[in-house]
């Protein structure tokens, strides 16, 4: 630390500076990412769901943010927290996966594909501790060997949860939990209901953590992204399905 500067942190005091930190930089509020990324089941499939906002502190970076990311035919992931290390670390699992498919002749298991992914945290875990590389996704993937659909969750240690309906991360996310609980309990289980009446559900939770969280973009002007995964893959939901969605929860609720 240098003289005469007061600590602000032990991190000072004790003269540790992580390398992406300038010096006599504080940690928190750099390269930071609100967010709200959830993914829901429906009956053919799973839906992932997120905005499009990129913030750095109070800051409002950029508004067309792609927060959702292939890493092969059969899984799907939904970042939040650090954008830059989080693309980074999907891109090197995009081509594990493919490597592994090559050179092994057959597609990693999921229980496999699972593994890297906690690995891959785990190998983050410098950085996240740091305050400048945190990131915690949520993957959607078809079980090929036992055709099923499963959503997964991680925590910044890269241990795995699963929840066979739904799964949310980012800023937003704490705002909108228990909504996912009240319409389960409410109405049909996700797993039964149709793509579009998930879509509607989904996109209204995310209206709300928008209006709720200030680092969750809106999709006043821009549209949230939405990627479908089913028995025939993944791809993104088709724009004007998604447009005539967002209008419908945009248009004034009669009183």
């Amino acid at each position: 630390m240098m003289e005469g500067v007061r600590p602000k942190s032990f991190a000072d005091l004790v003269g540790y500076r992580p390398a992406a930190m300038p010096l006599g930089g504080d940690a928190r509020g750099i390269d930071t990412h609100g967010t709200t990324v959830l993914a829901l089941r429906y009956r053919e499939g799973v839906l992932t769901l997120a905005d499009r906002r990129a913030t750095m502190g109070n800051l409002v970076m950029y508004d067309h943010a792609d927060k959702i990311l292939a890493l092969d035919d059969h899984t799907v992931v939904a970042i939040s927290g650090s954008f830059a290390r989080s693309i980074e670390v999907c891109r090197m699992l995009k081509h594990a996966f493919k490597y592994y498919a090559r050179t092994q002749l057959h597609e990693l298991s999921l229980e496999g594909k699972l593994n890297e992914v906690s690995r891959a945290l785990q190998g983050n875990l410098s950085a996240a501790m740091s305050g400048v590389g945190l990131f915690l996704p949520i993957l959607s993937a078809y079980d090929r060997a036992n055709d099923r659909f499963e959503v997964f969750f991680f925590d910044g240690a890269g241990a795995r949860f699963q929840n066979a309906a739904y799964a949310c991360a980012g800023s937003g996310s704490e705002r909108i939990r228990g909504v996912f609980e009240y319409i389960a309990r409410s109405g049909p289980p996700w797993s039964e209901r149709s793509r579009d009446d998930v879509l509607f559900d989904g996109l209204r939770m995310l209206d709300i953590a928008a209006d709720l969280d200030s680092a969750t973009g809106g999709f006043g002007k821009v549209l949230p992204t939405a990627h479908v995964l089913d028995r025939d893959g993944n791809r993104p939901l088709d724009e004007a399905i998604l447009r005539a969605a967002t209008a419908r929860i945009l248009s004034p609720q009669p009183a």
